[in-house]
């Protein structure tokens, strides 16, 4: 293939940066804006080519070397070659882009971050390593500089002969307060049972850890799946304890995730709070400290089991079904019972809100919403859905829990005047 000298532009979602060939877009990985590369071209599609770097003519000024000896090989990391700020100013510029791609001017991004390295608690190995990246051939670490001191404890001593087969999560931090002083604080998840499910059974809609009356429950809405207690995980957040299934979704950084926590919940307060996509309860957990009660929605039925542990004693009612089912035959009888919503704290997966919640939320003049999401395009979309109905968007923060990776979390604050 021949080899083009090209001067490469921004970057873009999942850290290539882009460059053009005859008026075509290129996508070069492990590459930084406004160096000027040889590359070759890998691959051609109709649309756009992706190339790799021969040769780098003249390198950003950002440009450093990696220190992890398994970096370009293991799947994980995909910025190492950027210095630790000038990734933060990458994955800003990103998050800016995806906005302004919606129509959204934003003037001042903030930043929520800790540490560049040490940071990662949570691990999904295979074969007890991770993939290769863009392969299924698995890399047989020993070390990872991005992994907490648990983790790389269990990785030196431990050999991966000698490790569960098999895709097995991981968890260590010193963070962890479910394990006695003395101990390794790790825990290694045992495989879920792939039984088949059982049969769906009644729902019960709980209230405060009991279930409400008999003529108020509705059919089952639970995610296949199943507990373990061996995978519960009690880590100490902002001083509070929040439970987990390791097998399940939980924050891997949790320096940035304390730090998040408090900016989350800031200027929130009132009678009644409603925690969207709640998963186990971390955020529901503090703001029942600010607001009389709160109602959590979370379609999976393991992370609910542990969201009703961590809200114990707490006023709250939560609801074991989607948020569209929620939204569409679910929110006027909570509101009825409960009053309404003063706040809400919505964190839906990478898809974004469902259309049904999207609608619900225009339609009602909740006065602050604080919208979390892991992923910057579709956070984008819904925060310009809920401009056009009447939010403000006040503030937007770039959540950086993963340093040397394009990927982005992000936290925007709206308000919406009382009609």
């Amino acid at each position: 293939m021949p080899v083009h000298t090209i001067i490469t532009e921004k970057m873009v979602f999942g850290g290539d940066c882009i460059a053009k060939i005859d008026g075509k877009t290129v996508f070069i990985p492990f590459a930084l804006p406004g160096e000027t590369l040889e590359i070759e071209i890998t691959r051609q599609n109709r649309d756009y080519d992706c190339a790799r770097i021969v040769n780098i003519v003249t390198p950003s000024p950002h440009r450093v070397t990696p220190f992890c000896k398994y970096y370009g090989i293991c799947g994980g990391c995909s910025l190492q070659h950027a210095d630790s700020e000038y990734q933060k100013e990458l994955r800003v510029q990103m998050l800016k882009s995806a906005f302004e791609r919606e129509g959204i001017t934003v003037s001042q991004i903030e930043t929520v971050s800790a540490s560049p390295t040490a940071y990662r608690s949570r691990f999904q190995f295979t074969g007890g390593g991770l993939k290769m990246k863009m392969s299924d051939k698995i890399v047989s670490l020993t070390e990872c500089p991005c992994a907490t001191n648990e983790i790389n404890h269990y990785l030196k001593e431990v050999p991966i002969e000698k490790r569960p087969r098999g895709r097995v999560h991981v968890f260590g931090s010193d963070a962890i307060c479910s394990i006695p002083e003395g101990f390794d604080r790790l825990i290694i998840a045992h495989e879920v049972s792939k039984a088949k499910p059982a049969a769906p059974k009644k729902e019960k809609r709980m209230q405060n850890g009991r279930p409400l009356p008999k003529q108020k429950q509705v059919k089952k809405q639970w995610t296949a799946g199943s507990l373990d207690p061996r995978n519960a995980c009690t880590v100490m957040l902002c001083g509070k304890p929040v439970t987990f299934d390791v097998q399940g979704f939980f924050q891997s950084n949790l320096d940035v995730l304390q730090k998040a926590i408090p900016v989350v919940c800031e200027g929130l307060s009132g009678k009644h709070v409603l925690d969207m996509y709640a998963g186990c309860g971390t955020f529901s957990t503090f703001l029942a400290e600010r607001f009389d009660m709160v109602t959590l929605v979370e379609h999976n039925r393991d992370a609910l089991i542990y969201a009703e542990q961590n809200l114990a004693n707490k006023m709250h009612e939560s609801y074991g079904v989607s948020g569209g089912v929620w939204a569409e035959n679910h929110a006027q009888s909570c509101i009825e019972r409960n009053g309404l919503f003063d706040a809400v704290v919505i964190d839906p997966p990478r898809s974004g809100m469902e259309k049904e919640v999207c609608d619900w939320l225009c339609k009602h003049c909740i006065p602050k919403v604080r919208s979390i999401s892991c992923d910057a395009a579709t956070h984008a979309r819904d925060i310009a859905r809920l401009i056009k109905a009447g939010y403000r968007l006040e503030k937007l923060f770039l959540l950086d829990f993963y340093p040397q990776t394009a990927h982005i979390e992000s936290l925007a604050y709206l308000s919406r005047d009382a009609e």
